[in-house]
């Protein structure tokens, strides 16, 4: 070999090498499910649970605290006594018949618009921590500018596909005027799709103005390019605040997740199928009045999930039962074919601990199994919601890019050319330097970044770091790194002229304010 060759050789493996170690922030595509369903229903199980919870809605009603929503809910035919409405089967039916069953969200960035539904998924992290670890691993409350981390750290972490919107509260801007300072960190520091505030009809009706002034009208009449979340009153009880929201949103053709807030055993009855029976029922009430409000307007079959502790009252997470309940509400949704949202890494360790890890893989394991769409809350999550942690953040990343890769399914383009190794190498050998080996490695098995596979005498050499210690170290170097995806410079000064008339303006309001 020519000396020439050698340093050509030698220069192309140091660039292959230095390609391999740059950093790679691309955003995966929409996760294609690849992997079967765990579906623990037959049929018959899925439509007893349909039957009881539409005898549910026309026999003990769902309330609706909201005059507008009443009167909305008169023209459509229901049977409305007091602020209680009884929702006929077939009018529901012929209600929730008419959400699509699948879109594509639209980014700032085109080369991030997602598919959505069917099995198509998106992971999306925490949102409304009043607390969070910081890059130092104190506990504190957070600011605007600890807001605006995380959303830098969402745009670089490839498995997340959303900015999401308020992943911790930012406590140094004013309640009423929060909504517009998170919406604007979302906008600005990602280019990926992002949540929009529903803490009011108002709040929602500015959000929903802000992402015209990004989009434009026709865009969003057209497709998604936000989504907002509406929680109900478990049992049975929908509020003003939300069905504002929930009325911006869909007037705006925006979707909403409709999302029962189930304490299973607190507001639910203490057992799994009536559990589900009772939030199926309170998340096809708000599914049908989303079509009331606009036809054919894109809505999300959601909920919240967690169990109670029967010794203390307290929520939990990891729980068997919410694993069960993903499957069923997965099955439930799929029998309505609409798009649903469950949560995912949820834990209730107050530190980044193994309880946090072990409830949260047990968390993501049933919500990838069960076919959910829209995975919120994936990232950052503890302290049942409590804080979102820095460390926590970016490992969370990392594994459900793990989820991501199991839930893709097993690959099959590279099969004959692996047998032909095979055939190769023969018996006693090895693959390690095989030229379909040396093509493959890199994507062949996950190499996760962040969990420490060395030999204990490696490990103890290099320091002895855990994990808390090297995800926050990670954080910081990909901070270091960060390189925002500028806005235009005409929608960004109308963004600002926005919020700064919306500031003008809402002090007068503070009283009428519902924000928390």
């Amino acid at each position: 070999m020519s000396s020439e060759e050698s340093v050509h050789r030698s220069g192309g493996r140091q660039a292959r090498r230095a390609l391999r170690q740059a950093p790679d922030f691309t955003m995966l595509p929409s996760l294609s499910r690849g992997i079967p369903l765990c579906e623990v229903m037959d049929q018959a199980h899925v439509e007893k649970i349909d039957a009881a919870s539409m005898s549910i809605l026309e026999e003990v009603g769902v309330i609706f605290r909201d005059e507008i929503a009443l009167e909305d809910w008169r023209r459509a035919g229901a049977k409305v006594v007091g602020e209680r409405v009884y929702l006929d089967r077939g009018l529901v039916r012929e209600l929730v018949a008419t959400i699509p069953n699948g879109w594509t969200y639209r980014a700032r960035n085109r080369d991030r618009d997602l598919p959505f539904g069917g099995k198509h998924a998106i992971f999306v992290p925490m949102t409304g921590a009043p607390f969070l670890r910081d890059l130092e691993d104190k506990r504190r409350w957070p600011t605007i500018a600890d807001l605006n981390m995380f959303h830098k750290l969402a745009q670089m972490s490839p498995a997340l596909h959303s900015s999401a919107h308020h992943i911790v509260e930012p406590m140094d801007i004013k309640v009423s005027h929060r909504h517009l300072h998170i919406t604007y960190s979302s906008i600005k520091y990602s280019d990926k799709t992002f949540m929009g505030m529903t803490t009011s009809g108002r709040n929602a009706e500015d959000v929903m103005a802000m992402c015209e002034i990004l989009f434009g009208k026709d865009v969003m009449e057209q497709t998604p390019v936000v989504t907002g979340n509406c929680n109900g009153n478990s049992p049975l009880v929908w509020d003003e605040t939300m069905l504002s929201a929930m009325r911006a949103f869909c007037r705006a053709n925006q979707p909403v997740l409709c999302s029962p807030f189930v304490l299973g055993g607190a507001n639910t009855p203490a057992s799994v199928a009536p559990a589900v029976a009772q939030l199926n029922a309170e998340a096809l009430s708000a599914l049908a009045y989303t079509q009331v409000v606009r036809r054919g307007c894109p809505a999300i079959y959601g909920h919240y999930l967690s169990t109670v502790s029967m010794k203390s009252g307290a929520p939990m997470a990891g729980t068997p039962e919410i694993s069960l309940m993903n499957f069923m509400i997965g099955q439930m949704a799929r029998f309505y074919d609409v798009p649903w949202r469950t949560s995912n890494l949820l834990g209730g360790a107050k530190t980044f601990d193994a309880q946090a890890g072990y409830e949260s893989a047990m968390t993501m394991d049933a919500v990838l199994h069960a076919g959910a769409n829209y995975i919120w809350h994936s990232a950052g999550w503890n302290e049942a919601g409590m804080h979102c942690s820095f460390a926590k953040f970016v490992v969370d990343a990392e594994v459900c890019a793990m989820g991501y890769r199991m839930a893709e399914g097993p690959r099959w383009d590279d099969f004959d050319a692996a047998m032909q190794a095979v055939r190769d190498i023969g018996p006693g050998g090895h693959y390690l330097g095989h030229p379909h080996t040396l093509e493959n490695f890199e994507r062949a098995f996950f190499m996760p970044k962040l969990f420490d596979n060395n030999s204990i005498e490696q490990w103890q050499a290099e320091g002895a770091v855990e994990i808390t210690e090297r995800a926050l170290s990670h954080a910081k170097k990909l901070l270091g790194e960060y390189q925002e995806p500028k806005l235009d410079e005409g929608v960004k000064d109308a963004l600002l002229d926005f919020i700064a008339r919306r500031e003008r303006e809402i002090p007068e309001m503070d009283a009428l304010n519902t924000e928390f």
